[in-house]
Order: structure tokens, then C-alpha cells, then sequence
């Protein structure tokens, strides 16, 4: 979402574009697998866009997540969602 800053005395304002956080970090995160959307996953492998997780964690994957235990906060979130038919979940790229 955009928002605009006026400028003082001008009359014209700054468009300021929030950018994501991608995590390069060492923090809890950095240590689970998480669920990510399929497609998502295929299109960050083809162009290197971040993914953003159940939880919330937004990143460029590229590590095998079965080397990593399921984030917990990641499986609560698709447990309680329930099957609605479609499958587009699926274990994301640490």
C-alpha cells in the first residue's frame, strides 16, 4: 500500500512504497521449514521473488526444507484452516 507525504510548502507530495523485509537472519525463523503456496514456490525458483509463509516470514528460498523441522506457528495456521479442496499449500524452501 502507498501512502503520500506532502512536502512542505510545495503542494506536491513523495510516493513512499513500503518495500518487504526479507529475512537474512539467523533467527527463529531461519531454523524451520515453512508452508508456502506451490506456485509461489515455483515462481520465486524462476525469478527469485520472496515468498511470504503462513507465518508471516518472507524470504528467497533456497534451501532443501527437508532438512528443517515444519515451523510450528506454519502448521498450526494450515491445521486450523481444515481441507477446503484445494491444495495450494505445501512445504516451502528454507
Amino acid at each position: 500500500m502507498s501512502t503520500l507525504e506532502p512536502e512542505r510548502g510545495t503542494g506536491t507530495g513523495t510516493l513512499v512504497e513500503p518495500t518487504p523485509q526479507v529475512s537474512h537472519g539467523d533467527g527463529d525463523h531461519e531454523r524451520f521449514a515453512h508452508y508456502v503456496q506451490k506456485d509461489k514456490i515455483m515462481a520465486s525458483a524462476l525469478d527469485g521473488t520472496p515468498v511470504v509463509a503462513l507465518c508471516g516470514k518472507v524470504w528467497v528460498p533456497g534451501r532443501d526444507p527437508k532438512k528443517y523441522p515444519v515451523c510450528p506457528m506454519c502448521k498450526e495456521i494450515y491445521e486450523s484452516m481444515g481441507s477446503g479442496g484445494d491444495d495450494g499449500k505445501g512445504k516451502g524452501d528454507k
